[in-house]
């Protein structure tokens, strides 16, 4: 009787069983525990895990699975799998019988049935074991798949949805996680392995070796089982590992690889995403001796914008290897001077012709005196800015600060897309010379802002979507001037020479940068097309020895910008309507006699150049600005004075305090304080103030 009620349920329950997707929907619907970022050509250029609830690779066809493996499986699961409809009755059969007689009950799971729990949920034991119901639906579902799926596609699905080992989903995962290898190439003791692996994925290791061995004597096969012992333990007592198929663009897999996409595009080019990798490799071994350990570039597209390559840290030799050396921010040093001159130039307060002093300069300060010095600790004496910028020089870059406003140039550094500046204040004459921490994604944008003729515009590392914000930060002259005076090579020998590593073969504009205690390295230039950067140093921030940007970073830049250009040169571009040119001569021959670019309206009355102090513009160098002045109790009144000085001493100056005339500049002007905010001014003629600084005194 109870049989008999047995057989009605089990018939009602097939009666209500669920149809089974087509092989067809769950290839479709799989999805790895891996997305993939493409390049601009559609190759994969980086793998990176995003699913941490289980490791899935690459479906495998089952053409492409190693018949050793097949094999295996097939003996170990279901012998009889091209023989039955989905249930092997006579497995049953002999199951149940065995299991009157054991402790231990033994299932008779086809594959196919097995593969109908993967696909149904409800099919899965709720406890250790499922109930007769969930036995009955199973049977019935695994009946009615092979209605509708062939043996292969069974057998594919399969050992594509199967768990191997831990959180190893897949025969490709098992493969490559546990062997390093692709499904394809398993030899027959691994394939031993992995079969036994099935029925307990997470089996000791001396359980795997024994059930391998007797898989081995089933299957009469040649491997020893001392071979199998010594590979299991090889491949199961440590932590798996899957190598990448592709690893070339970690961190910006990273930033993109989001939003449960399987894969995203780039506007990165494979091909010079490696060879720029293994560029920065070398070069960053070549110096290591000389504490150099990490370095990143970047290479973009002028016109587009589109970034080519991102190689944001040196990898496997780098201690710090998970740092995006792109995005950090390090001191600037001198890579900031082109857009500080370029100011100078627009606003006509210098020319390229302009003579400068390279010579011992103080400043005072609120903090004290400012002495900047050269990178070559010597002085030139009187230099042309072009010189000035190219050999960049540092006092007549402090110079020109003082001539451009240093909130000015903050002002300007933001419109160039510098983010998270301080005030002009905090950074003070030190700017001129790079103080600033900036990242070389925002200076590389910069530089090829004066490329693109002044106009700076936003770079993508994705395929274009809507329009480019664009913005003009420098006049199109202003832009030229600089960027002639970066591809100057004879400019720029008074430092580097004629022969070193910005030279190249086509035209390009280069500048090199050395942060304090040299601990940043800079090399950023283009060309017509492209635009270049290059950081090295350590992200820790420790100094390097004796590393500066020609031997750290440029020779980078250079091979990089060979290997861009190597189908043939870009040409420079054209003089815009703006400049025009004039034959220039320096008095006492400091340079030689050439043609100079001048924005028009600024070329000089007469072809010689003379030094003059107006170059520098007349300043206020005491008080400082914000200076706070103590009168001294002990002291009478009467006899604290507070001594004004300024840079000029021309008679054609005037200083003014609280909008009340003291005296000439060239005369001694002695000033007896009071507690109080005060505004003192340089005025030149037509009462023109050409600078002005606030200060406080205080009081006992």
């Amino acid at each position: 009787m109870k049989s008999l009620f047995l057989v009605i349920i089990c018939f009602v329950m097939a009666a209500n069983a669920h149809a089974m997707p087509s092989f067809q929907e769950i290839k479709d619907s799989y999805k790895k525990s891996d997305a993939v970022l493409l390049d601009r050509h559609g190759k994969v250029i980086h793998e990176l895990r995003v699913d941490p609830e289980g490791r899935r690779l690459d479906w495998t066809s089952l053409k492409d699975i190693s018949p050793s493996l097949i094999k295996a499986v097939i003996q170990s699961e279901d012998q009889r799998f091209y023989e039955h409809h989905g249930v092997d009755w006579k497995a049953v059969g002999s199951a149940a019988l065995k299991n009157l007689f054991t402790k231990t009950p033994r299932g008779a799971s086809t594959i196919t049935m097995q593969l109908v729990s993967f696909l149904d949920k409800k099919l899965k034991p709720k406890g250790l074991k499922r109930t007769f119901a969930q036995k009955w639906d199973q049977i019935q579902a695994a009946k009615d798949l092979e209605k509708t799926w062939t043996k292969d596609e069974i057998l594919e699905a399969y050992f594509g949805l199967i768990t191997f080992r831990g959180e190893l989903q897949g025969v490709t995962a098992a493969s490559r996680g546990l062997f390093g290898k692709e499904p394809s190439g398993l030899d027959e003791p691994e394939a031993l392995i992995l079969a036994s692996l099935i029925r307990s994925p997470n089996a000791r290791v001396e359980d795997v070796v024994k059930r391998a061995c007797l898989l081995r004597e089933v299957m009469k096969a040649n491997t020893a089982c001392e071979d199998i012992a010594k590979l299991s333990q090889k491949a199961l007592s440590g932590p798996y590992f899957v190598k990448q198929t592709a690893a070339l663009a970690p961190h910006l897999a990273r930033s993109l690889l989001k939003g449960g996409k399987a894969s995203v595009p780039s506007t990165l080019d494979a091909g010079l995403q490696s060879f720029a990798s293994e560029v920065l490799k070398r070069q960053l071994l070549a110096v290591k001796s000389q504490n150099v350990n990490d370095g990143a570039l970047l290479v973009v597209e002028n016109k587009t914008g589109e970034v080519l390559a991102y190689v944001a840290s040196s990898g496997g030799i780098s201690p710090a290897g998970m740092v995006d050396g792109i995005r950090a921010r390090r001191q600037a040093g001198s890579t900031l001077k082109p857009f500080l001159y370029a100011l100078a130039f627009e606003k006509k307060i210098l020319t390229p012709a302009s003579v400068l002093k390279d010579s011992p300069l103080d400043l005072p300060t609120a903090t004290g005196i400012y002495r900047p010095e050269d990178y070559e600790s010597d002085f030139k004496g009187a230099v042309s800015a072009r010189t000035a910028l190219a050999s960049s020089l540092n006092i007549p870059a402090v110079s020109t600060l003082s001539l451009v406003g240093e909130e000015t140039f903050v002002r300007k550094l933001s419109q160039l897309g510098f983010g998270q500046l301080q005030s002009d204040e905090y950074y003070g004459p030190s700017l001129a010379l790079g103080s600033a921490d900036v990242s070389l994604y925002e200076l590389v944008n910069a530089y090829r802002t004066l490329v693109n003729k002044g106009i700076w515009s936003g770079m993508r590392l994705s395929p274009k979507k809507g329009k480019d914000l664009k913005r003009r930060v420098y006049s199109e002259s202003a832009a030229f001037l600089v960027s002639d005076i970066l591809s100057d090579r004879e400019a720029r020998s008074a430092t580097f020479s004629l022969e070193n590593p910005l030279s190249t073969r086509f035209w390009s504009a280069v500048k090199t940068g050395t942060s304090k205690d040299m601990r940043d390295n800079w090399c950023i230039g283009y060309s017509g097309k492209y635009t270049v950067g290059v950081w090295v140093g350590n992200f820790s921030g420790e100094p390097m020895w004796n590393v500066s940007g020609v031997t750290g970073a440029a020779p980078v830049w250079l091979e990089i910008m060979d290997h861009l250009h190597k189908d043939g040169p870009v040409m420079s571009r054209h003089r815009p309507e703006g400049v025009a040119a004039r034959k220039v001569k320096f008095y006492n021959a400091s340079e030689p006699d050439r043609m100079e670019w001048f924005i028009r309206g600024t070329e000089p009355e007469t072809t010689e150049i003379q030094e003059k102090n107006s170059a520098y513009g007349p300043k206020i160098v005491y008080p400082v600005k914000g200076m706070i002045i103590a009168m001294d109790p002990d002291i009478p009144e009467d006899q604290q004075r507070v001594f004004f000085e300024a840079n000029s001493a021309s008679g054609s100056y005037s200083w003014m305090l609280n909008n009340k005339l003291l005296g000439k500049s060239s005369d001694i002007i002695s000033w007896s304080p009071a507690a109080g905010n005060y505004t003192v001014s340089l005025v030149g003629p037509n009462d023109h103030v050409v600078d002005s600084v606030d200060f406080t005194v205080r009081g006992d």
